[in-house]
C-alpha cells in the first residue's frame, strides 16, 4: 500500500467527521516509525472515540486495511491508530496543547 494514497484517504475520512486541524506531517527523514503523522482535533471524548472508530471503518472497507494497533480510544482523550507506515493521533483540545505534537515534528501540511 502507497503510505501517501493512505495518508489521504485517513485525512479525507477526519475532514469528512468534521474532525478539528486535521494536519499530516512526512516524517520520513526524521525517524524510522512511520513515514507520515496525522494530528487531528475532537471536541469531546466522544467524538474523539468517533473520529477514531469511523477512520478505522473507511479504512478497511475502502482500502482493505485494518488498524495494526489502537490505543487510548476508550479513554476518549487522545486516541491513536498505527497503519504501520501511517500514524493516527486524535486529540481532545486540552491534549492536543498539551503535547503539540505539531511543534515536536515540525510543521505539517494543514488538510483543508
Amino acid at each position: 500500500m502507497d503510505s501517501e494514497k493512505l495518508v489521504n484517504e485517513i485525512c479525507n475520512a477526519l475532514s469528512t467527521k468534521k474532525a478539528q486541524d486535521v494536519i499530516k506531517i512526512n516524517v520520513t527523514d526524521k525517524t524510522c516509525l512511520a513515514d507520515y503523522f496525522v494530528i487531528a482535533g475532537g471536541r469531546s471524548a466522544t467524538q474523539v472515540r468517533s473520529l477514531a472508530d469511523s477512520v478505522e471503518e473507511i479504512i478497511e472497507k475502502n482500502l482493505g486495511l485494518t488498524v495494526t494497533r489502537r490505543e487510548g480510544v476508550s479513554e476518549g482523550r487522545w486516541a491513536v491508530l498505527d497503519y504501520g507506515d501511517v500514524i493516527v493521533h486524535i486529540f481532545n483540545d486540552e491534549q492536543r496543547l498539551f503535547y503539540h505534537l505539531e511543534r515536536l515534528w515540525g510543521e505539517g501540511e494543514k488538510v483543508e
